[in-house]
């Protein structure tokens, strides 16, 4: 069991556990007692859900706000079919602007800065290369913005497509799936053999998508909150 506690300035703080698929819930069951510190209101990331493990949060007087899966499949995949690029710091404000469009909806994407965007590029794992621009007639279509993961002892080198979306003018013309893979495309070369994304369970689009190229879900996460929370 690993557990996290995030701490929020302007809302409860919230607990992340996760658990291998072979933990007890009694592991659970321990989690949630070191996590009752970061206080009542504290909403909980339960990473490795099951039926039983929901039914003991769901005791806990709690309600299931959102689920994400996470996604696996083995590289190579397919060929993209489209030509891509390597951000540069000239991209920055396209791409704040098409990440706002494309994501106007989403509780975390949404709303994205270019402090934000430079922060991140200030991280040790940011690698430019690995963050592919699909341009139609000079504007940017799409990105697929991927992230890489050494491998721990429970889980090998993952390539992460970390975010990915089509700007709204160019959705229709298949390019979801074809940004996955260039970014895919992306990751095999880099000497990746696992690509990985977590998407929204209720995106039932996305998720077809994704399977298609071969992704199958290998975890589900849940959000739980309070009632009144």
């Amino acid at each position: 069991m690993e557990l996290v506690i995030e701490h929020q300035e302007s809302s409860a703080s919230v607990v992340h556990l996760t658990l291998t698929p072979v933990e007890a819930l009694t592991e659970l069951a321990d989690g949630l007692a070191l996590g009752a510190n970061a206080g009542e209101d504290a909403a909980i990331w339960l990473h490795g859900s099951t039926a039983e493990r929901a039914e003991m949060l769901a005791a806990t007087g709690r309600t299931s706000k959102r689920t994400l899966l996470q996604m696996r499949l083995p590289l190579p995949a397919d060929a993209s079919g489209i030509e891509t690029r390597a951000f540069t710091p000239d991209d920055i404000d396209e791409f704040v602007a098409v990440n706002n469009r494309a994501f106007s909806w989403h509780p975390e994407q949404s709303g994205l800065t270019r402090e934000k965007v430079e922060a991140d590029m200030a991280a040790a794992w940011f690698d430019p290369d690995g963050f592919r621009l699909h341009h139609i007639d000079g504007e940017l279509a799409g990105f697929c913005w991927t992230k890489v993961h050494a491998a721990t002892d429970d889980d090998p080198a993952l390539g992460e497509i970390y975010v990915i979306a089509v700007d709204p003018p160019f959705h229709g013309r298949g390019l979801g799936k074809a940004m996955s893979l260039a970014g895919l495309e992306w990751l095999a070369t880099a000497g990746l053999d696992t690509g990985m994304l977590y998407v929204e369970s209720d995106n039932a689009a996305a998720v077809a998508t994704y399977e298609r190229i071969g992704f199958t879900t290998y975890r589900e996460d849940t959000l739980w909150r309070h009632t009144w929370a």
